[in-house]
């Protein structure tokens, strides 16, 4: 099949670049390298380096490519820059994700694998997340990406457009060779600023709120390696149906606090990681774990990255062999 991957240059998008390239797939790699890293791209795809901001650029694109699948990962992703910034976040989520479906329809290209998100869900009733829970997003980052899901669901029923929608929870891990990992600036992520302390990089992480009502007291998050993510755009890609939108959570299922991650890369590592407590964050919800029954029975997915210490051993990898990252 002939793809082209949106963001492909990124962390997420680099590492399903690298899957289809195993698969046998030809991929194009659209990425204006704004976060994304040249070196991320997998030798075997080609790379246009360019913005989806550019309508005439995406319908040439696509108008040559001869492409049968999109997959769409360029986005904004900070919560934090998105409810500083919202109308940034709509401009590059939304309005960016209307042009390429635009392109799209024009060109006859009606297959689309989606990068969403769990913040779609917002702070849940309850856990584990299942699909059929209400989605209600607290930041205009989970707002751009649910918006984005509707415009699938009605490109569905309006020009036979086969989507789905996985939603991730938190994305974590390196390839298992250590050649491609995480890499952003600045680093919001808990498992790369842990791993940081422990090259020296910094003192100590903050665990934000000691006083949850979970085991420990501090908040408990879904980790699913990078290469499980990868699997599983793979599987969605072949069970597309035009005029079909289907969406799916993506996890372990299995939640894992800050401070069993912490004291998990304290025994991969063997450093200290010095951890101090601190406020609670605004809109953390004390639990975010999925339930995968969905994507498990309907795509035959299961996570090979079930326990959190393999997932922090391929990140350390990574992060040991390039501790500065991808080359600029």
């Amino acid at each position: 099949m002939n793809i082209l991957v949106t963001g492909g240059a990124g962390y997420v998008g680099s590492h399903c670049v690298r899957g289809l390239c195993d698969d046998g797939q030809a991929v194009t790699v659209y990425d204006n390298l704004s976060t994304g890293h040249r070196a991320a791209v997998d030798a075997r795809a080609a790379l246009i380096v360019a913005d989806l901001a550019d309508p005439p650029k995406l319908s040439q694109v696509l108008a040559a490519g001869g492409f049968e699948a999109v997959m769409h990962f360029a986005a904004s992703a900070e919560v934090g820059e998105s409810v500083q910034n919202p109308l940034f976040y709509y401009r590059n989520n939304v309005a960016n994700s209307l042009n390429l479906l635009e392109a799209m329809k024009n060109h006859g290209v009606k297959k689309m694998v989606f990068s969403s998100t769990c913040a779609t869900y917002g702070i849940p009733h309850s856990v584990p997340i299942s699909e059929d829970m209400p989605q209600s997003p607290i930041n205009p980052y989970g707002r751009t990406k649910l918006c984005i899901e509707w415009m699938l669901r009605d490109s569905a029923a309006a020009w036979g457009l086969g989507s789905t929608a996985l939603r991730y929870f938190n994305a974590a891990g390196a390839a298992s060779d250590a050649s491609i990992g995480e890499d952003h600036d600045p680093e919001s992520h808990l498992i790369p600023r842990v791993l940081g302390v422990a090259l020296g990089k910094s003192e100590g992480v903050r665990i934000f709120g000691v006083d949850y009502d979970t085991p420990d007291g501090s908040c408990i998050r879904d980790y699913i390696h990078v290469e499980d993510l990868s699997c599983v755009h793979g599987l969605a890609l072949q069970t597309l149906e035009e005029g079909q939108f289907r969406a799916y959570n993506v996890g372990t299922g299995q939640g894992v606090s800050v401070k069993e991650l912490i004291e998990a890369a304290r025994e991969v590592t063997g450093q200290d990681i010095p951890a101090t407590p601190s406020p609670r964050r605004e809109g953390d919800p004390p639990e975010l774990y999925a339930d995968p029954t969905k994507v498990s029975t309907e795509l035959g997915w299961q996570p090979k990255f079930g326990e959190i210490r393999r997932t922090i051993e391929s990140a350390w990898a990574w992060h040991r062999a390039h501790p500065d990252g991808f080359p600029p």
